[in-house]
């Protein structure tokens, strides 16, 4: 008796019964976006993109803001992989139309 397919069983008498696998279900892997300091972009900015695009209230904004000015880098939030990309790139054009050298980032967790 050969088998062909992994997912189909054939008895003894040529009827073939198909067996279910279970999907493999992972959570998708988390990614943190990260705000980088420079010399250049004004604080409030930083608290608009911050509130605009990772929906903080001003007092969350403000900390974060405040990490990214002493730490050098702040985390802005954990996402999945392709909300982080979209993060990042919104955070990079906003900065770019508004003529600041402001840097976005992603790391995975």
């Amino acid at each position: 008796m050969s088998q062909e397919n992994n997912d189909d069983f054939v008895d003894g008498f040529g009827s073939t019964a198909v067996t279910e696998r279970k999907p493999d279900v992972r959570k998708p892997s988390l990614y943190k976006v990260l705000i980088h300091n420079d010399d250049y972009t004004p604080m409030d900015f930083v608290v608009m993109i911050l509130e605009t695009y990772f929906s903080k209230d001003k007092a969350a904004a403000t900390e974060i803001m405040l990490a990214v000015h002493h730490k050098g880098v702040g985390t802005c939030g954990v996402y999945p992989f392709e909300i982080a990309e979209t993060k990042v790139m919104q955070v990079m054009e906003a900065a770019r139309e508004n003529e600041h050298p402001l840097q976005c980032t992603m790391e995975k967790v």
